[in-house]
């Protein structure tokens, strides 16, 4: 029953640590070292091997180490073995973290004090209530309603938009695509939180861009394909768009040349919004195991119908 973890290899040395401590009982191997290809029954990964039930036919689950599995090419995992995405405390935490930081820089017109800061210019720009600064997230899984739950308290207004009805304590939700040019013009700083499936690939486009109020910005901190970056830069110079935060760019990391990079109102990180974190990861793993022996469902599995 040998747990497989094939990923970056400085944390899969604190994984191997942890579970030592916390589950001695399960035989726990890094990448390539594999041991008995037979025995490998749970595969922790960032990208599985290109055929893991040939690599390992008593493959049971495959764990992704990170919240998305858009990177996993799910023709090549079989039905019966289950594909879970990692909803861990550490991943939640950094995510509430970055985009509350680019909420608030976006709502203390901190990219025009810097602007102002490098022409040496101190003018004081009038405050805007948080009350009339409306927030929009698109995607309301674990990370979208946690983000909406944390900017309610600075009394932003909030909703949020998904495929799937949800219901949200003081957040106004909005479901299927009937709703969502309804949903834009009402949103003032626009959040991206969606997975990356056939449908969200390119949605964030010059149309969408343009349903959006004057004056509008855009933090992007879902997957880097689902924007189109000519429109985005677009929107910026002769749009709607006041200003960009992107954590997420298509291809990653962009060109050097791209001007993305030195537009005056775009700020970029290197997709580091939120990351797993060894500690709380193998604790929902272990608890997942559990889960799987005793036949419960487990966190994070995901529908194959839907792609997340």
């Amino acid at each position: 029953m040998t747990f497989l973890y094939k990923a970056d290899p400085g944390r899969g040395r604190q994984w191997a640590r942890l579970f030592a401590e916390k589950a001695p009982d399960i035989p726990f191997r890094l990448w390539p070292d594999a041991g008995d290809p037979s025995s490998v029954r749970y595969l922790a990964a960032w990208q599985p091997p290109d055929d893991p039930v040939r690599a390992f036919p008593n493959l049971e689950v495959v764990f992704s180490v990170g919240a998305g599995i858009d990177q996993f090419d799910l023709s090549r995992v079989p039905e019966h073995v289950a594909v879970v995405r990692m909803i861990e405390p550490g991943i939640i935490e950094g995510m509430v973290e970055y985009v509350t930081q680019a909420v608030l820089t976006i709502h203390r017109d901190l990219f025009d004090y810097a602007l102002q800061q490098q022409q040496r210019v101190w003018h004081e720009r009038p405050p805007r209530a948080a009350a009339t600064r409306r927030i929009g997230v698109l995607g309301l899984g674990m990370l979208g309603t946690t983000v909406l739950e944390r900017l309610r308290l600075f009394n932003f207004p909030c909703a949020g938009w998904s495929r799937s009805p949800r219901a949200l304590d003081g957040i106004e939700c909005y479901v299927g695509s009937e709703t969502l040019d309804t949903f834009l013009a009402r949103t003032d700083i626009l959040i991206s939180l969606l997975p990356l499936t056939p449908e969200t690939r390119g949605l964030l486009d010059r149309q969408l861009f343009a349903k959006l109020p004057q004056g509008a910005s855009f933090v992007s901190v879902g997957r880097g394909p689902q924007v189109n970056q000519q429109d985005l830069l677009d929107a910026l110079d002769s749009g709607p768009l006041h200003s960009a935060i992107l954590d997420v760019t298509d291809p990653e990391p962009l060109p050097a040349s791209h001007p993305l990079w030195t537009h005056p109102r775009v700020r970029i990180t290197p997709h580091i919004a939120s990351t797993t974190r060894p500690d709380t990861a193998v604790d929902v793993v272990l608890d997942n195991l559990r889960r799987h022996r005793e036949g419960l469902p487990m966190l994070g599995l995901i529908d194959r119908k839907l792609g997340y």
